[in-house]
Order: C-alpha cells, then sequence, then structure tokens
C-alpha cells in the first residue's frame, strides 16, 4: 500500500513539473534569439569592461544625497565597490550565457545609459 502511494505521489509530482514546463515555454522566433543573444554579449563587454564606473557614479549620487560630506563619500564608495562587482560579474554571466535568450541582468543596462540613477539588478525584467 505504502508503495503505491509513493508511486502516486512521484507522478504527480512529474507530471507538475512538466506541466509547468510547457505553460513556461515562449515562442522565439531566430530575429528574436538573435537579437537578445546579440544585446547580451553586448552588453556582457561593455560592462565588463565599464563596471568600474560604478564607483564614481555611487560616490557622486551618495554624496548629493548626504549632507555630510564625508558620510556620503563614504557610503558611495561601499556601494559603488558593490554596485562594480555587480555590474561586472553580470556582465561576465551575460558573456558565458549569450546564447541563453533572456534578457541581461542590469538596469539601466550600461552604466552611462542614467547617471543619476542607481543601478539595480532584476533577472526577471520583461522586454526592453
Amino acid at each position: 500500500m505504502m508503495h503505491t502511494i509513493s508511486k502516486f505521489a512521484l507522478l504527480v509530482v512529474l507530471s507538475l513539473l512538466f506541466s509547468f514546463q510547457a505553460h513556461a515555454r515562449e515562442a522565439i522566433t531566430a530575429d528574436v534569439y538573435f537579437n537578445r543573444a546579440g544585446t547580451k554579449i553586448l552588453s556582457g563587454v561593455a560592462n565588463v569592461a565599464t563596471g568600474w564606473m560604478e564607483l564614481p557614479k555611487n560616490i557622486s549620487l551618495w554624496s548629493q544625497r548626504d549632507q555630510n560630506a564625508l558620510i556620503g563619500v563614504t557610503e558611495g564608495l561601499l556601494w559603488g565597490v558593490f554596485h562594480t562587482v555587480g555590474r561586472t560579474g553580470n556582465g561576465a554571466l551575460d558573456l558565458v550565457t549569450f546564447w541563453l535568450p533572456t534578457y541581461p541582468i542590469p538596469d539601466p543596462l550600461f552604466v552611462w545609459d542614467d547617471f543619476s540613477k542607481e543601478s539595480e539588478y532584476y533577472g526577471w525584467r520583461m522586454g526592453r
């Protein structure tokens, strides 16, 4: 009896897994695929090469936010290091996975796109 219940539970779990995958598929045409792959290669190279620009960007942003210049520069330096690692790492990830038709993670896509906006990292963002 217990063996039958475990087989049934396994069957239910497997059917659920495969049904979710069937619904999650998106029609990817050749144009969409090459557009996304090209965007990921371009953003990967650019973000690996210019990730260091997050450091002065964040120092500037945090210095403008805080009345105390020393605190603003310190916070900006810490967040700049965090975002430098984040943007450079995400650029490297985009380069390694360019062949997967997903969107690049950093927002803004390039560090120079919006120098007055703090960078964010979303893996689920839809449509660019």
